[in-house]
């Protein structure tokens, strides 16, 4: 029997099991068929979720970056906040994360991050997150305690199989320093950390949280076969839109939600209009409501 047809089977059990319920004046039978349909609820509320997640790449794994945008330390600050925020959002996800390199900024925050992200459909929960993220508060840098607004920038990618992808050793340019840590006995003090550039693309990827030196450039060539692919992904699509004409929907690299302290406590998405006034709540990693809007919005845009 098909889900649908057990759906279809439990609905109608309960109809009648609910009508002799009522005629037999059987108020603890009642109950039970209640609690049986609040089950059967929430298994469909799951099966529709299940169902919100269609992409190729939606069952991969994330590679997750974080960067500071416009704003000077507020921003690398509001990195950092981010950061923290998907860091909780991941471990109440049941996430696995493997932290592939932090960049900190030279007063506070970082300059950006990237981490590898894995669990159940973690690319198609996280898509969501792509793009440009706006902060509005009163700024703890600025002594005359005046209100700032400050960006920060989400880039999600899927990762691929680096044999997936062919990568011609003479197009790289390898170079190793220094790993940075948090001082004392997390210092590497060996030339460890590896920073790879592919010439023709200029994408640049680095690792430096492995303990050797091999060890990182084995997993900046991953890092680096997962953005070639997406680059050949971008530019696919780039070709369909110039062949489409302009379109009128938002697109990477826009402003996609707001996060406001003061004068007032609001997050709003600006794709979904989702909307909370928890912002706490948010910034310890509660995003399942944004989560879910936007796959609700993705799926009525495909």
């Amino acid at each position: 029997m098909g889900t649908a047809d057990r759906f279809d089977a439990s609905l109608d059990d309960a109809e009648l099991l609910l009508d002799m319920a009522d005629e037999e004046g059987d108020e603890s039978a009642a109950a039970e068929v209640a609690r049986d349909l609040a089950a059967l609820s929430a298994e469909m509320a799951d099966l529709e979720r299940e169902s919100l997640f269609y992409g190729e790449h939606d069952e991969s794994p994330a590679i997750f970056s974080v960067h500071a945008g416009a704003g000077g330390v507020d921003a690398a600050d509001w990195a950092d906040m981010m950061l923290r925020m998907y860091l909780r959002y991941f471990e109440r996800k049941g996430f696995k994360v493997e932290v592939d390199e932090v960049l900190e900024a030279e007063e506070a925050g970082i300059r950006s991050a990237t981490v590898t992200v894995r669990g159940d459909h973690a690319y198609g929960t996280l898509e969501s997150e792509r793009g440009v993220h706006r902060l509005v508060r009163i700024s703890p840098f600025d002594a005359q305690s005046r209100r700032h607004t400050s960006f920060a920038g989400v880039d999600v990618i899927p990762e691929v199989e680096e044999a997936a992808v062919e990568i011609d050793e003479e197009d790289l340019r390898i170079d190793t320093f220094r790993s940075s840590g948090a001082g004392g006995q997390h210092v590497n003090v060996t030339d460890s950390a590896v920073r790879i550039t592919h010439l023709p693309t200029n994408i640049v990827v680095a690792c430096q949280a492995e303990r050797s030196q091999l060890q990182n450039k084995n997993r900046a060539m991953a890092l680096l076969a997962s953005r070639l692919a997406e680059h050949a992904r971008q530019q696919r699509l780039a070709e369909m839109d110039e062949i489409r004409g302009e379109q009128t929907e938002a697109g990477w690299g826009r402003q996609i939600r707001s996060y406001v302290l003061q004068p007032y406590q609001l997050v709003k998405d600006l794709r979904t209009d989702h909307e909370t006034g928890n912002v706490q709540a948010v910034l310890d990693g509660d995003l399942d409501g944004f989560v879910d809007a936007y796959l609700q919005w993705r799926r009525a845009g495909a």
